[in-house]
């Protein structure tokens, strides 16, 4: 399979077996919104341990287990199975955290770009001051997933958007050069200017209260 992150991590199967095993751990997965990850798998591959990564909370680990087994009536049977292992970090399960979204913002002059959305947990969906959170580099990028500064933020009543602007990587050739000669200069800042202009006209910013960070 091929592996890629646009916004989130998306997968191209080669191998039908591969790709059924991706189905049901998705389908089983004990959070809506997470990311697998197999972090190991033994040399037969009939038990693999997995992660599901999520962005308002801790990371999770899993073994699948593929092996056959046996039903009640001692028939060989080879329905795969998932049993919890541990959390990344068990202190944070009784705290509420706010979902990360992945959006698409177009610059002023027709580019895409890939932003990151992480609404302060009070609001909700309503307007709340926002923190531009600038990623450095900038040859560089965000991604989604758990981010101790956003939820900080979040916590506190601000909501937060990151944004791989022109130059970032990630993206291709060309989307990394457009960002030569820009850099906290022209269509690179416009890219965070125009950023914010979104989150304005969407309703989550209070256009009084911005800041960048």
């Amino acid at each position: 399979a091929i592996t890629y992150n646009y916004a989130r991590t998306e997968r191209v199967f080669f191998d039908k077996e591969l790709e059924k095993d991706y189905e049901f751990l998705k389908a089983k997965a004990p959070i809506p919104d997470a990311e697998v990850g197999v972090v190991s798998r033994t040399l037969d591959e009939t038990k693999w341990v997995i992660s599901y990564y999520q962005s308002d909370g801790p990371t999770s680990y899993y073994v699948y287990d593929k092996s056959p087994g046996r039903n009640d009536n001692e028939k060989e049977t080879s329905t795969p199975s998932l049993a919890p292992l541990f959390v990344s970090n068990p202190k944070l399960l009784p705290y509420k955290f706010a979902p990360m979204e992945d959006v698409r913002i177009t610059a002023r002059d027709g580019l895409e770009l890939v932003g990151y959305l992480t609404r302060a947990v009070e609001k909700g969906s309503g307007t709340s001051p926002l923190i531009l959170l600038v990623h450095g580099g900038p040859w560089a990028r965000d991604s989604w997933g758990f981010r101790a500064q956003c939820q900080w933020f979040a916590n506190r009543g601000y909501a937060t958007l990151q944004v791989n602007y022109r130059g970032s990587t990630g993206y291709g050739k060309t989307f990394l050069h457009k960002g030569d000669k820009q850099w906290g200069v022209g269509d690179m800042q416009h890219d965070l200017t125009d950023a914010v202009q979104w989150a304005i006209d969407e309703g989550i910013a209070d256009k009084d209260n911005i800041c960048i960070y």
